[in-house]
């Protein structure tokens, strides 16, 4: 178990993103407090996490024979992008595959969308190459697309595709000032440092207990799910010598294939639904 605690806010997350999405979008309250509480979280603090997430417009209360929450239809395209950048962007993109350059200029007296642009860019795995213009692997395109647009943000960037660098600098020794490596792997390392043990507690067991599963799993993945969105998966030959990321994806991947599917059933148990929703992602 890892030994930063997630906020409640962030494991409902979790659960209504790897789970509940499966079992048609909707959880009691009644079944999602008995859920959290295997997380050592309590019925207070689940009340108080639901309350704001209703609040930022996560979740929607229904009734469906009791008061219970589901994903606010404008959830569909987040959790959609998630799923593609937690579970389907594990590998180093290609040099050969070029940029996708960001360039914005906001006006003084709107400077929150400033504030705006950089931290969402930066959280989408950008690199700040200089004051208003970022950068990133090209593939990072069309979910750069999507979230300025979803943010109302579009109208103040100019995106552009670039295949090569062709500047001054050794490509290496810049990307390293445009990005902050010892950052992305002291986090990579706290990962793996929690998980890498209970990784080798389960291999090779014949049945894994699905509560147990459940009570890995969440928080497992609730703290592996920021990673890819800070590493933009930057071409190999672009990273440090002893990127750490890769063992990290691994101990990911393997976790994921262990706990997943037995901490769904463990969720079905709870809430008696059975899994109906996206199909399951599987790394890689």
């Amino acid at each position: 178990m890892s030994e930063s605690t997630p906020r409640p806010s962030s494991l409902i997350h979790t659960v209504y993103g790897e789970f509940v999405r499966r079992l048609g979008g909707w959880i009691s309250i009644a079944d999602l407090i008995a859920l959290m509480a295997e997380l050592d979280v309590d019925g207070p603090a689940v009340r108080s996490a639901i309350s704001r997430l209703k609040k930022a417009g996560t979740l929607l209360q229904e009734r469906r024979g009791g008061t219970g929450y589901r994903l606010a239809p404008a959830m569909g395209p987040v959790f959609e992008e998630g799923d593609r950048r937690i579970f389907h962007s594990l590998e180093p993109a290609e040099l050969a595959d070029g940029w996708v350059v960001a360039v914005f200029s906001v006006p003084e007296s709107e400077r929150a969308h400033r504030h705006q642009l950089r931290s969402r860019l930066s959280w989408l795995g950008f690199g700040n190459a200089a004051p208003g213009v970022w950068l990133a692997p090209a593939r990072l395109l069309p979910d750069a697309r999507r979230l300025l647009e979803r943010l109302g943000l579009s109208a103040y960037v100019h995106l552009f595709l670039s295949a090569e660098y062709a500047g001054f600098a050794e490509l290496r020794t810049a990307v390293a000032d445009w990005w902050d490596f010892p950052a992305i792997e002291a986090q990579y390392a706290a990962f793996d440092d929690a998980w890498r043990p209970v990784a080798a507690d389960l291999r090779g067991q014949l049945r894994i207990d699905p509560v147990e599963a459940f009570r890995d799993y969440v928080p497992m993945l609730t703290q592996w799910r920021r990673l890819p969105y800070l590493d933009p998966g930057l071409p190999e030959p672009l990273l440090p010598a002893d990127w750490n990321a890769v063992a990290a994806r691994a101990v990911f991947t393997e976790l994921h294939a262990l706990l997943a599917e037995p901490g769904l059933r463990y969720v079905e148990k709870v809430t008696g639904l059975s899994a109906g929703g996206p199909p399951h992602q599987e790394p890689r």
